[in-house]
């Protein structure tokens, strides 16, 4: 069988793969063409693909004998999915793996901008004249203050641990309601989307990008946040109204933001560059090698438990 990898992912985690399939992988460069990847797809069994690379449906609608797309990444939005499932073609992802990366991120952005970690560093390397000072470049501190999770997952549950250690006081919305164990255990407390985002000091994104999260952060909610509350954005871009986003910035509708993701990634609105009151990561929540080996080999998983016949965890058509 052939197995088509678009991404020049870490062969360690591919090894089992490369001794069951004929695999065509981008050996010298970074990823195929989408060009490329119509040509290979055509008699390929299964495509592993990932998260920040397109995979038209040209790509799949070529691939005649396609079986399974083994999406590289949590979130597999760079799929038709419903193409792929009128297709006969089981689309899966890699979720596990991502979650305490992504917590670590999400409280790393949370703890950098509101104690100005990354612009004081900045600002001592780019400028000899930066001022020191015993009431200069004050920040917030996260104890006593109440974090906000919108999409309370594995990941939400991560960061939730984190800023309880942190001595944060902990409100969560999500579609689903935890248990009262599960509560308990995190130290959580559910409320409405309304109570969310006006009583957060920090609001984080935790939610998948779906037809009904898209834009749910906007200028509405925005007005209704205090003017001293931080956004934290490690969902997806498109979650936030970016140009929103910065015009409350601008305005001191809200104090900061932490962002990895981006509306319309890779370009960034200019505007986020010349803020302060802002940092900003290149969609790297999920960048660390021991996770990057853990993602391939999981995906590698996927395509092995589909041929083998075995229960598909993590399938998502």
């Amino acid at each position: 069988m052939k197995l088509l990898v678009s991404y020049q992912l870490p062969k360690a985690g591919l090894s089992e793969i490369f001794k069951k399939f004929e695999v065509i992988y981008p050996e010298n460069k970074e990823f195929f063409s989408e060009e490329e990847l119509i040509e290979f797809a055509k008699d390929v069994d299964a495509i592993i693909s990932v998260f920040l690379q397109k995979l038209d449906n040209k790509v799949i609608e070529n691939a005649k004998k396609l079986k399974i797309i083994s999406n590289y990444g949590v979130g597999f939005n760079n799929i038709d999915v419903k193409f792929a499932a009128e297709r006969n073609i089981v689309v899966t992802n890699t979720p596990d793996v991502v979650t305490e990366p992504t917590a670590d991120m999400a409280y790393g952005l949370m703890l950098s901008v509101m104690r100005r970690i990354d612009e004081c560093s900045r600002k001592l390397r780019e400028n000899k004249d930066f001022e020191w000072g015993l009431m200069k470049n004050l920040g917030y501190s996260l104890y006593g203050k109440t974090l906000g999770i919108l999409g309370m997952g594995n990941i939400g549950k991560a960061l939730a641990r984190r800023a309880l250690a942190s001595g944060m006081k902990i409100i969560y919305h999500n579609r689903k309601k935890l248990s009262a164990q599960e509560e308990t255990q995190y130290s959580v407390s559910y409320v409405s989307f309304d109570e969310l985002i006006k009583n957060a000091d920090v609001l984080s994104l935790n939610c998948p990008l779906t037809p009904e999260t898209k834009h749910i952060i906007n200028s509405k909610v925005f007005s209704e946040m205090k003017n001293t509350a931080y956004l934290i954005n490690t969902a997806r871009g498109a979650v936030v109204n970016e140009a929103d986003l910065v015009n409350a910035l601008k305005n001191k509708e809200i104090a900061g933001a932490g962002l990895d993701v981006f509306e319309f990634e890779p370009e960034i609105s200019k505007e986020l560059f010349l803020l302060d009151n802002v940092v900003m990561t290149p969609h790297t929540a999920t960048g660390t090698h021991e996770t990057r080996d853990e993602l391939a080999q999981m995906a590698a998983q996927n395509v092995l438990d589909y041929f083998a016949g075995e229960k598909m965890k993590y399938k998502v058509n």
